[in-house]
């Protein structure tokens, strides 16, 4: 592509003349990867078979789409009335959640969905984020796996915290969710969900 490109454009005015050098530097470098790239793949097909630890990418769970964001809000149905009259989101009614601590509403996005959190009762995991942020703010990412007890496993092998007793726990669209301590993942508080299937 850099050579089909350089043929097009044969001479550049003198303000861009030192751009011909450059492009045909690109052009040997680009040649001199391609080989290392080629050598890389003829060894690593040489020793497919040997028992080497799996790549991150070869893992046997993998990290799907953005399933929602969570935000926690002092007046979930203030926050309720902005996106769905504000805004003209389509929004679900306020969901309690006992066994999380929270109330919730989900506001519908074309490509993911905003999840609006409250504390329920006085052991609300979110009473110290609310009372710290006044004004409420965003609290954790959800992301979809494919296999969740694979990504528990292998998370705990690469000493990533699984809050709470390490086990999943029944989430607010009926499926398996686990939290990732925020300190082992640069600061964000992850909730992983199983994948509806």
């Amino acid at each position: 592509m850099v050579r089909l490109f350089w043929h097009c454009v044969p001479s550049l005015p003198p303000p861009f003349s030192h751009l011909s050098e450059n492009m045909s530097a690109l052009s040997r470098f680009s040649t001199v990867l391609r080989k290392v790239c080629t050598t890389i793949s003829t060894r690593n097909l040489a020793t497919s078979g040997a028992n080497t630890k799996p790549a991150v990418n070869e893992a046997l769970w993998g990290l799907g789409r953005l399933n929602h964001v969570a935000v926690v809000t002092p007046d979930i149905q203030a926050a309720r009335t902005m996106y769905k009259e504000v805004f003209g989101a389509t929004v679900s009614e306020v969901v309690p959640l006992p066994e999380h601590g929270v109330y919730t509403v989900f506001v519908e996005l074309p490509n993911t969905k905003i999840e609006l959190l409250h504390p329920l009762g006085e052991k609300s995991p979110v009473q110290a984020f609310l009372d710290k942020n006044k004004s409420g703010g965003m609290h954790h990412l959800c992301i979809e796996v494919d296999d969740i007890e694979a990504a528990i496993a292998e998370l705990k092998k690469r000493n990533v915290r699984i809050l709470g007793n390490g086990k999943t726990k029944i989430g607010a669209h009926g499926l398996p969710v686990v939290f990732l301590h925020p300190k082992d993942c640069g600061g964000v508080l992850i909730e992983l969900e199983l994948a509806h299937k």
